[in-house]
């Protein structure tokens, strides 16, 4: 069993304690830390000294070297075999002892840590497999820790529903033509516009170009209540529609205006929707662009009013990042990072995403970055990051952060500590907790 063999595995290797890993390739050098500053658009002046948040890449063996066995290798070769192809990282969390000089020359060694499961995921059930990674200068003296941590999962079956193209947009967008506009351009202004003729003054839905009663082509619209019947309705199940989860309703609803029309009832579990059932409208926001006229049974509760908070004290000003392919895959290859899921948009997909996503070596150095830029004079001694959504190409990743335990300022920069947190349409993608010392490094 799988399993058993993975425990007595993880035993093994934990017992073994601290190996060798394989050779850094290359010393701390200028071209690579411009390649990966330019890549994630670092401007921050780093002087004779490398930025910290590289230090996995001095490590990172590239495309076609030959295949140094690392501490985690056999648990996830044996995962792999047995059908948790699929591979992200979820943790990292990185110690400072000082920061690298050009021309330095490191070496590292492994131990392993755990493995975890199987666990029940979003993305499938999966194990996660820890292990640490310590490198050392020609001296022999510590410059830097690592805890890292991936999750092997089983990717889910598909579907046979295409995932939209770009992310974070819905993937069903309703065609718009002369006799729609005005019903389109009343939803995104918050009303449910009924056509109606300009000669006799019927009502009619939906929209066409000529009066059935009286066949004339003058046309305006009135702007309906937003409350109705459900007249009839259908629970879809099968098959499956891009962007919406089955089981869900579809209703012809009739309004109070005396017009039917056709919408998804929300908010009401398929069975308890009935014939008759009295039911008002409710705008739901599809994607950043598209708003869908739907309904909800009458009397809920509505939204709570959007309050904006106040500032925390020490918030610090956001910072948005396109997530274009092009950036994705610069920075995976500045990183040394040839996973194919960072820049091969199939194999992506078979793995169970929908897109090429962010590699967690580049959210380190856009944390790291993020920093820099918004504490001036940080010097960092170490990072915890947590990644959650991924961050998907065609999205923005949108940083925030927080100072925290500041001493009184005066002399050189003060100790502190900074939490940021990366949001993307899916919700969170990173979490992390910058230290930062009080002098120069």
């Amino acid at each position: 069993m799988v399993h058993d063999r993975l425990m007595a595995l993880a035993e093994k290797l934990s017992a073994a304690g601290e190996s060798p890993a394989p050779a850094c390739p290359d010393p701390v050098n200028e071209a690579m830390i411009r390649n990966w500053t330019q890549a994630v658009g670092d401007t921050h002046d780093w002087g004779s000294m490398a930025p910290p948040a590289m230090i996995q890449v001095w490590s990172m063996q590239g495309l076609g070297a030959a295949k140094a066995g690392a501490v985690a290798d056999d648990p996830l070769r044996l995962l792999n075999e047995n059908g948790f192809t699929g591979v992200v990282a979820t943790n990292c969390e990185q110690t400072y002892d000082r920061y690298l000089r050009l021309g330095e020359s490191l070496r590292s060694t492994m131990r392993f840590g755990d493995i975890a499961g199987p666990k029940k995921t979003g993305l499938g059930e999966g194990y996660f497999v820890t292990w640490y990674q310590t490198w050392y200068d020609a001296d022999d003296h510590r410059v830097a820790e690592m805890l890292f941590r991936v999750l092997k999962f089983r990717p889910r079956k598909k579907s046979g529903v295409s995932p939209p193209k770009s992310g974070g947009k819905y993937p069903l967008p309703p065609a718009i033509g002369l006799d729609t506009q005005f019903f389109w351009d009343g939803v995104r202004e918050g009303e449910l516009r009924i056509q109606r003729c300009a000669e006799c003054g019927v009502l009619r839905h939906p929209p066409g170009p000529m009066c059935p009663v009286c066949h004339a082509t003058k046309r305006d619209h009135v702007v309906a209540v937003g409350r109705g019947e459900i007249y009839s309705y259908v629970v879809h199940h099968h098959p499956p529609v891009p962007g919406r989860t089955p089981p869900f309703v579809v209703a012809v609803v009739d309004l109070e205006e005396g017009v039917r029309i056709v919408g998804n009832v929300i908010d009401c579990p398929p069975s308890e929707v009935r014939i008759g059932m009295p039911v008002e409208l409710a705008f739901q926001k599809m994607d950043d662009e598209l708003v869908l006229p739907q309904w909800r049974p009458a009397g809920l509760p509505g939204p709570e009013p959007v309050v904006e908070p106040a500032a925390e004290e020490g918030a610090l000003p956001e910072l948005a990042i396109p997530l274009t392919p092009t950036f994705i895959i610069a920075a995976a290859l500045a990183t040394r990072d040839f996973t194919p899921v960072h820049h091969d948009t199939e194999l992506a997909r078979a793995q169970g995403s929908k897109d090429i996503f962010l590699n967690i070596l580049t959210t380190m150095g856009l944390v790291q970055r993020y920093v820099t830029e918004q504490v001036p004079g940080a010097v960092l001694e170490g990072m915890k990051v947590r990644l959650g959504a991924p961050a998907y190409a065609g999205d923005t990743l949108t940083l925030t952060g927080r100072v925290i335990d500041t001493p009184p300022a005066g002399g050189p920069p003060p100790a502190a500590t900074v939490e940021v947190r990366g949001v993307v349409s899916l919700g969170d993608h990173v979490t992390a907790t910058v230290r930062l010392s009080g002098g120069p490094r």
